[in-house]
């Protein structure tokens, strides 16, 4: 899978991946007023919502972006029914040929981080017969409990050739509290990334591994110092846009080949309607300003990574 994300970024020159992170103030009233007049005001409506949301977001952008990222949280509030759209939202973006990387963050041990990795990325034994859960690409994973938690994930990619990018240096402001304390005079995150290269360097794609990490937009130096530790690992990189990452921020995120770095953006993209910049386009047209927004970033990285 490692191979189809970069074929797929090379086709559409645009190293990006589209947070589809729905809340409901980011959802236009229409959509919401047609659906709870049908549901109600409910959880089934509020997931009905959410995924029409993201259906009409992501029939405006699947030909821009290589990937997407979920975020399960956004949908888990809805209860059953939020899940229901998540597995929609998974379903549809694959069959519009976009890589799908789920934002799950999980990290357990033992038998629990074995049923996550299996949920999400694998298959699920029932009887005599198997069965994929949610089957994302990819999944974001929380190292913080171990190896334990990990190896389950790495498992899973090796024998379904998918994903994983570890939660190395994460993008909020709090981040540092533990990520940036130092051990034997040297920050947590970079034990960290070593670990994420020893994790994939028996579980490789043609150039790149299956497993990749979770670096900040928002730490430009120690991304700098990051992709050094990690020459192998794909960096997806949130924090671009609404929590203040630039392209110029990101140029030390890429390797010599252009290549190594996909960067997230979720309400820049997702509700670009709301912002001054794209409030000519409407609410009725919600998803063209989603649009409109995935061709500024892309131009943005662009030339960012030409001036470097």
């Amino acid at each position: 899978m490692i191979n189809k994300l970069i074929t797929r970024i090379k086709e559409t020159n645009a190293p990006i991946v589209v947070g589809l992170d729905p809340m409901m103030k980011f959802v236009p009233e229409y959509i919401k007023k047609a659906v709870f007049a049908e549901y109600g005001e409910t959880l089934e409506g509020a997931a009905e919502a959410i995924w029409q949301y993201n259906k009409g977001i992501v029939d405006a952008i699947y030909d821009l972006v290589p990937a997407v990222k979920p975020q399960v949280a956004m949908y888990e509030q809805f209860g059953i029914p939020g899940m229901v759209a998540f597995k929609k939202t998974v379903d549809y973006c694959k069959g519009k040929g976009l890589i799908v990387i789920g934002d799950i963050k999980r990290g357990d041990i033992g038998s629990t981080s074995e049923a996550y990795a299996v949920g999400h990325l694998g298959k699920v034994q029932v009887g005599s017969r198997s069965y994929y859960g949610f089957d994302e690409d990819f999944v974001t994973v929380n190292p913080y409990l171990g190896s334990d938690g990990v190896n389950p994930f790495v498992k899973i990619c090796k024998e379904e050739k998918k994903g994983i990018f570890v939660l190395v240096k994460t993008s909020n402001p709090s981040s540092g509290e533990f990520q940036d304390q130092l051990i034997n005079g040297r920050p947590l995150y970079e034990l960290v990334g070593e670990k994420v290269a020893a994790w994939g360097a028996d579980c490789m794609g043609d150039s790149y591994s299956y497993v990749g990490a979770v670096v900040g937009a928002t730490y430009p130096e120690q991304g700098k110092v990051l992709r050094k530790v990690m020459p192998k690992a794909f960096i997806l990189v949130p924090g671009y846009g609404a929590q203040g990452g630039k392209g110029a921020d990101l140029v030390h995120f890429f390797n010599e080949d252009g290549l190594g770095a996909i960067i997230n953006s979720s309400r820049g993209i997702i509700a670009a309607y709301q912002q001054e910049k794209y409030a000519q386009f409407g609410e009725q047209n919600y998803a063209d300003a989603s649009r409109a927004a995935v061709l500024d970033m892309r131009e943005d990285i662009a030339q960012a990574l030409a001036a470097r």
